[in-house]
């Protein structure tokens, strides 16, 4: 390889001028592709998968509403008992623009009652559903409830006919969770798998505050 040294004046300019062409084509191909996208659109997006960012994602989301002034909620489905970092940090200094619901109690092998499990599911719903309708709120985060339809403690028909003729227009809703149900990816609009490579878990290391919760 050569030394940058060694690289005459004449050849660096060289480089930098068809890095500068090369840059201004695919700039105006970026471009041309943008000036196509004028609308806007309420979505249903969907982090799934066996891979760790599904929930931290959706809390992203949530963030970056709070940053824009955009009212916001959250829906906890299953980990509602857990004391988690999104919910300190949104419940101390952000309830004025993010309204925040736990409404789980636990893992199923936690709970160890379908029927309890079932209930809290239908009230999490239940309190998905009103702030959802509320055109005000412009993004939902429904965590977990893929975990919740993944054992039918809700019936998938029922919140995909909800999504798909209730949600206002250009509001937002986000649904994270393992093993989203193929009828929920197939009215989503943005569905993101998170793959799993490596996990601390897996080599004996526990959850860990900051990184897990």
């Amino acid at each position: 390889m050569t030394p940058s040294s060694d690289i005459s004046p004449e050849t660096h300019d060289d480089d930098n001028a068809r890095h500068a062409s090369k840059m201004a084509k695919k700039k105006a191909a970026r471009d041309k592709i943008m000036a196509t996208k004028s609308g806007e659109k309420g979505l249903i997006i969907v982090h799934t998968g066996a891979g760790k960012g599904k929930s931290s994602s959706g809390f992203g989301m949530i963030l970056r509403c709070i940053a824009h002034e955009m009212p916001c909620a959250v829906v906890q489905f299953i980990k509602g008992a857990w004391d988690t970092g999104e919910r300190r940090l949104i419940e101390s200094h952000f309830s004025d623009l993010c309204e925040f619901h736990a409404m789980g109690e636990g893992f199923t092998w936690e709970t160890q009652d379908k029927s309890r499990d079932i209930e809290m599911a239908r009230k999490g719903w239940e309190k998905a559903k009103e702030l959802i309708r509320d055109p005000g709120i412009r993004l939902v985060l429904l965590d977990e409830i893929n975990i919740a339809l993944r054992y039918d403690y809700l019936p998938i028909d029922e919140v995909v006919a909800f999504l798909t003729t209730e949600k206002p227009p250009l509001s937002h809703v986000v649904l994270t969770g393992r093993n989203a149900k193929p009828e929920l990816i197939e009215v989503a609009d943005l569905v993101t798998e998170m793959t799993l490579i490596k996990h601390p878990f897996r080599s004996g290391v526990k959850g860990q505050p900051g990184v897990e919760f």
